[in-house]
């Protein structure tokens, strides 16, 4: 027996807040198979390609990702990671977090102290900013950021700060002073800003850099993501997945240690 936990969006497309099934020892992408099925026609459609997943409270990322192993007894939470947004900006909760993205567009005077200005003029929130080059698409970005978000709760963080965790993941890299000189702010080159905080202070931040906004994920990054991370047809290959990319680079963020 498992027991389905649905948070937020995903009860709308049940029309509960827990399901059993009747089933153990199935991966999370047989159960994912199983609850579409077993979702009613006239409910709003579960996006289990924007979702998050816990076993028994820890996140399914940092295992095996859908591959991850169900067992009897075993609660699984399913959350979904969308709330809303725009073509310039996400904003979507990731457990209690209100997360928000904007890409900023490069500019010849934005270098890495810019982020130390805006820490100061907005101090409520949690900033960070990653390259956009190392940035695949939606799925990539909120399951890293889901990682560093579930770590900060656990008190696993890689380093002392969110901040820091978040930009080690994208690069890969157990290395900080790496992870800067990697995936940080360069001049001319647009980055992905993201803030954690509430509503109030996340508008206030948008307002403030929307001018330098650009539209989200306008550019295919997955050749230059392949050659910089060296990931060959072979390991696309090997993964059982709609997103085999994007799936390699969460299971090698998950795993730094």
């Amino acid at each position: 027996m498992i027991m389905i936990k649905l948070v937020g969006g995903a009860k709308k497309s049940f029309s509960t807040s827990e399901l059993k099934i009747d089933k153990s020892d199935i991966s999370i992408q047989q159960l994912l198979d199983l609850l579409l099925e077993l979702k009613p026609s006239d409910t709003p459609n579960l996006d289990v390609e924007n979702i998050l997943i816990a076993i028994n409270g820890s996140d399914s990322s940092a295992m095996e990702g859908k591959m991850t192993k169900i067992k009897n007894n075993d609660v699984v939470s399913i959350i979904p990671v969308i709330h809303g947004g725009s073509s310039k900006r996400l904003i979507f909760h990731i457990s209690n977090k209100l997360i928000q993205v904007m890409e900023i567009q490069g500019q010849k005077q934005i270098d890495i102290t810019y982020l130390d200005t805006l820490r100061k003029k907005f101090p409520k929130i949690k900033l960070q900013a990653v390259s956009s080059n190392f940035v695949l698409n939606n799925y990539h970005l909120k399951k890293i950021i889901g990682l560093s978000v579930t770590s900060d709760k656990n008190n696993t963080l890689l380093s002392n700060k969110l901040e820091t965790d978040l930009l080690m993941r994208f690069a890969i890299s157990l290395q900080i002073s790496h992870a800067i000189d990697s995936v940080g702010i360069k001049p001319k080159q647009n980055f992905m800003l993201i803030a954690q905080g509430n509503k109030k202070t996340l508008d206030s931040l948008y307002k403030e850099l929307s001018f330098m906004s650009v539209k989200i994920f306008s550019k295919d990054n997955a050749a230059f993501i392949r050659k910089y991370f060296k990931i060959t047809d072979k390991q696309l290959d090997a993964v059982l997945s709609k997103n085999p990319l994007e799936d390699i680079l969460i299971e090698k963020a998950a795993i730094l240690f």
